[in-house]
C-alpha cells in the first residue's frame, strides 16, 4: 500500500507541475532550437549514444535548454540524476554528491549526470571540490551558466571541460515550443485555444526564452479556465491578446518586428535622439526593447547615430555607443537595457553634426564618378624591390621632422586638390577642430 500511496502521490504532483517542467523534452529528438549542438558527431549526441563520462558547460541566456539538455542527457543515457544549485550549496553539498556519485559507480556501474546549475556563483573553493569528479571521471558534469565561463569558472575546470554556447531560441522555435504545449496531454492539452495575434504576442514577449514563454502562457491559461471534458469545440476557452495583456502584467507593445511598426518605431527613435529629446528617445528604445527587439540591432543603430548625426561635435559619442553594444554582447538582457539607455541619453544630448556623413559622402560620390586620380608619386609605396628606381617615394618628406608635425607637400591627386569634403560645424567640440583644420587647410594649399 505504502508504494501505491506514494506513486499516486507522485502522480498528483506532477499534475502540479508548472508548465515548463511538464513539457520539458525526454529526448533528444523532442528539443526544440540548438540545432547547431544537436546534429549527428556533436558532443551532445556522443556523450548520450556512448556509455564514456564526459564534462559539460552548457553556456546561454536563460530559458534556452540548458537545464532541458541535462535532463535529456541523463534520461536516454539512464544515468542516475542529481541537481545542485550553486545558489544555495556548498562544499559540503557537492563533496556528497561525488561521493554517492562513486559509491554506486563502485557498487552498480551506474554513472551519475551531476547537474551545476548557475556553476558562475560558486566560488573557487566549491569549483575546485569538482575538479578531482572531473578529472577521474567519476562523474558526468554538466555545469550551467548564463555568464561568460572563460570570466567566472576556473581555468583548471573549463580546461577539462567543453564549452557548449547556447543560443536564444528564434521565434520560429519559441512558437513551436508554444503550439506544442497548446496541445500537448502533457501541457494543456487542446483545453484551452491561443488566438493567433495572442500566440505572436507570446512570442514576442519571451524575447527568445522558451521557460518564459510556457510561464506566460500557463498563467493565460488559468484566467481563461479549462472548458469541460464534453464541451463542444466552438465552446473552447480562448486566449486572446487581450488576455495575455492581463495575465503579463503590462500592456502589450504594438510592435511588429518584420512591419511597418518596426520601422515606425526605429525611425521615431533615431529622429527622437537627432531632435536631442533624450524622454522620447528612451520611450522608444523601451518599445523595442518590451517588444523583444534584438538588443544588438539598437546598439547597432546607436553607433551607427554616433558618427552619422554627432560626429566630430562629440567624439566621445561613439566610443560610448561601441561600449554599450559590446556591453549588450556581453551581459544581454535584461541588464543590458541599461546599457543602451546611458548610450542613448548620451546621444540624444551631444552636440550634433552630420559634417563627417556627408563629408564620406562627398567623396563618394567623386570616386563613384571617375574623379580618382593618380596618386602622387612621392606618396607611393617605395618598400619593394625597384620601387625607388620607378621614383615611388621620392621628395617625400617625414612629417614628424618638423615643426608642428606639419609639412606643405601636396596629398591628394592632383583632379583633387582643390576639393573640400570635410566642413566642420561650430558645434560642441567640432569647433576646435574646424579651428585647427582652417589653419591646417590654410596651410597645406598655401593659402
Amino acid at each position: 500500500m505504502e508504494s501505491l500511496f506514494d506513486s499516486a502521490a507522485e502522480e498528483a504532483h506532477r499534475g502540479q507541475e508548472p508548465l515548463a517542467v511538464r513539457m520539458r523534452p525526454r529526448s533528444l529528438e523532442e528539443v526544440i532550437g540548438q540545432r547547431h549542438l544537436l546534429g549527428p558527431g556533436t558532443p551532445l549526441r556522443r556523450l548520450v549514444e556512448s556509455d564514456a563520462p564526459m564534462s559539460l558547460f552548457l553556456w546561454g541566456p536563460p530559458g534556452t535548454g540548458k537545464t532541458t539538455l541535462a535532463y535529456v542527457v541523463a534520461g536516454a543515457t539512464k544515468r542516475r540524476f542529481v541537481e545542485v544549485s550553486a545558489v544555495s550549496a556548498g562544499v559540503k553539498d557537492v563533496r556528497a554528491a561525488i561521493d554517492q556519485a562513486r559509491r554506486d559507480l563502485g557498487m552498480t556501474g551506474r554513472q551519475t549526470v551531476l547537474f551545476v546549475d548557475e556553476v558562475h556563483r560558486f566560488n573557487k573553493a566549491q569549483q575546485d571540490a569538482l575538479l578531482p569528479a572531473v578529472e577521474n571521471r567519476w562523474v558526468t558534469f554538466i555545469g550551467a551558466t548564463t555568464e561568460n565561463p572563460f570570466f567566472s569558472v576556473i581555468s583548471p575546470l573549463l580546461s577539462r571541460s567543453l564549452l557548449l554556447t547556447l543560443e536564444p531560441l528564434a521565434d520560429d522555435d519559441v512558437r513551436a515550443v508554444l503550439e506544442r504545449a497548446v496541445t500537448d496531454p502533457r501541457g494543456l492539452g487542446g483545453r484551452v485555444a491561443v488566438r493567433p495575434d495572442a500566440l505572436d504576442q507570446l512570442v514576442r514577449l519571451a524575447g527568445g526564452d522558451a521557460r518564459r514563454s510556457l510561464t506566460y502562457l500557463e498563467a493565460a491559461a488559468m484566467l481563461v479556465g479549462d472548458a469541460p471534458p464534453d464541451a463542444a469545440p466552438e465552446a473552447t476557452p480562448e486566449v486572446t491578446i487581450e488576455v495575455v495583456e492581463r495575465a503579463v502584467d503590462k500592456a502589450a507593445v504594438r510592435y511588429d518586428r518584420q512591419g511597418d511598426q518596426h520601422y515606425d518605431v526605429t525611425s521615431a527613435f533615431i529622429k527622437s535622439m537627432r531632435g536631442s529629446d533624450a524622454d522620447a528617445a528612451l520611450h522608444y528604445l523601451a518599445r523595442m526593447v518590451e517588444a523583444g527587439e534584438d538588443p544588438r540591432f539598437i546598439a547597432r543603430r546607436i553607433v551607427i547615430f554616433a558618427s552619422e548625426d554627432v560626429g566630430m561635435a562629440d567624439p566621445t559619442c561613439l566610443q560610448v555607443a561601441v561600449a554599450a553594444a559590446q556591453a549588450v554582447d556581453f551581459i544581454g538582457l535584461p541588464e543590458g537595457r541599461i546599457n543602451l539607455a546611458q548610450a542613448v541619453i548620451h546621444c540624444a544630448l551631444a552636440p550634433k553634426s552630420n559634417a563627417v556623413v556627408k563629408a564620406i559622402g562627398s567623396a563618394s560620390d567623386d570616386v563613384r564618378r571617375g574623379l580618382v586620380g593618380r596618386v602622387p608619386g612621392h606618396l607611393r609605396d617605395a618598400h619593394y624591390p625597384g620601387a625607388r628606381k620607378l621614383g615611388h617615394g621620392k621628395g617625400y618628406q617625414y612629417p614628424h621632422d618638423f615643426e608642428h608635425g606639419l609639412v606643405r607637400q601636396d596629398y591628394a591627386p592632383e583632379e583633387l586638390r582643390e576639393r573640400r569634403y570635410y566642413e566642420p560645424t561650430s558645434h560642441g567640440a567640432e569647433a576646435r577642430f574646424a579651428e585647427r583644420w582652417a589653419k591646417i587647410r590654410a596651410f597645406l594649399r598655401g593659402g
